[in-house]
């Protein structure tokens, strides 16, 4: 269906067009009327056209490798969709459904060239719509995206930090134990062979001074490979979650699809019922 030039300027978009140029444009663009769960396009698709929103709405969505539908956009009044592979001559990333009763301006390379030899500033405009949208995308991927609380951790570390990591893990360990114990005995069976002549006669006052001053050193480490722990502990929660969180909104969108699809059901029946001709009365009396 043609497109009205009053009606074209009613999107923001296009409404610095003069009348002239309205209707250049609005004689080559075409309004398309979509049904509510219509496909507008899927991904691979090679028509090489693109949308402007009119009216309805529109959810635009695409397929993560775990094979999860992720909304992209979900474009208002006057926006853009479809507009990249468009511009590039290349299949449709994403795929487009009408939510509602939906009415979009359908345009194609030829339409934005004339537009621009027309109306050169309303390129800056597509170039921000485009910018919104690189923007969402690069936003989505951000919250999508599965850190490793490990990797995150270790990649900021310090030297310091490292090797606090290093000396609290060990201090931990059953190798550690047996060593120092080993280590206070040996020296302890030392000093009281030696007698009088050893250099840390009984009761070990230098080993005291030894002793103390490791775990006055030895603290503070532990305490700060602890604060390291609680840092990951704390990641690892927000890292839950935003997984609980996506979790929730594919679950809500699968109860979106089944709730449509016993509408579906419903609708099919009711037409199913309503078309059933008559039967016989199966009156069978002589």
């Amino acid at each position: 269906m043609g497109c009205n030039a009053e009606e074209l300027k009613h999107v923001p978009l296009f409404a610095l067009l003069d009348d002239e140029e309205a209707a250049v444009l609005a004689s080559q663009v075409e309004i398309k009327k979509f049904a509510p769960h219509q496909r507008i396009y899927k991904i691979g698709d090679t028509d090489g056209r693109a949308y402007v929103m009119f009216s309805g709405k529109v959810r635009v969505t695409t397929v993560d490798e775990d094979h999860q539908e992720v909304v992209v956009d979900e474009p208002s009044h006057g926006e853009f969709f479809g507009f990249a592979s468009m511009l590039e001559k290349t299949p449709h990333q994403t795929n487009a459904t009408a939510v509602e009763e939906t009415t979009c301006i359908e345009v194609d390379r030829d339409d934005i060239a004339v537009l621009l030899v027309r109306k050169p500033m309303a390129g800056m405009d597509m170039l921000t719509v485009l910018g919104r949208q690189f923007h969402a995308s690069q936003q989505l991927v951000r919250l999508r995206a599965m850190r490793n609380p490990n990797e995150v951790i270790e990649k900021e570390a310090s030297f310091g930090e490292r090797i606090a990591d290093k000396v609290a893990g060990f201090g931990g360990s059953w190798t550690f134990i047996i060593t120092f114990l080993a280590s206070l005995v040996a020296y302890a069976c030392l000093s009281l062979v030696m007698g009088k002549t050893s250099w840390d006669p009984y009761p070990f006052i230098l080993l005291n001074l030894f002793l103390s001053m490791l775990a006055a050193i030895q603290a503070p480490v532990i305490m700060m490979s602890q604060n390291r722990q609680d840092t990951k502990d704390r990641l690892r929660g927000e890292l839950d979650y935003d997984v609980n969180r996506r979790s929730e909104s594919e679950i809500q969108g699968l109860a979106r699809k089944l709730n449509a699809l016993d509408d579906k059901i419903a609708d099919i029946h009711g037409h199913l019922h309503s078309a059933a001709p008559n039967g016989p009365s199966g009156d069978t009396s002589r």
